[in-house]
């Protein structure tokens, strides 16, 4: 998979771009009108202006920018949200200010990155036990 079509929505809304060569996440842009401050420990759903077809055995993880979150204290708060293969509404970025001070989003600012993966569908088989493990049910920090 190397192509993903995608349907603009408004004269604000672009392309998501790879920042580097080698970059694993594409960043996706604010399409707003105008500024929109988020106050500490508030959430908004911010509009990217884009719909996009991920084609069938792939999902859309949609992340924080390392960048943003460092400087800011901006992050997804789903992180990481999966668009899923057949969702054709826009895409929207549930931000959140984890951050001490209000944040200002400009129209156009970068605010998360988009990575593209293969997914399975499992098939669940009802079993009355399961086969044993070396680790058994110990969970939360029982691997050291």
């Amino acid at each position: 998979m190397d192509r993903i079509r995608v349907e603009y929505l408004g004269e604000s809304s672009s392309v998501p771009q790879y920042a580097s060569e080698h970059a694993a996440g594409a960043d996706l842009k604010a399409a707003l009108t105008g500024p929109l401050i988020l106050s500490p420990g508030a959430t908004a759903l911010v509009p990217t202006g884009l719909q996009i077809a991920i084609p069938s055995g792939y999902e859309g993880q949609v992340r924080p920018r390392s960048g943003m979150a460092l400087k800011h204290g901006l992050t997804v708060l789903n992180s990481p949200g999966t668009i899923d293969s057949d969702y054709r509404g826009e895409v929207k970025i549930l931000l959140i200010n984890l951050g001490p001070d209000p944040v200002t989003i400009h129209p156009g600012d970068r605010i998360a990155q988009i990575v593209f993966t293969p997914v399975v569908q499992a098939e669940f088989v009802p079993v009355r036990e399961l086969s044993p493990s070396s680790r058994g049910t110990g969970g939360f920090g029982s691997t050291g």
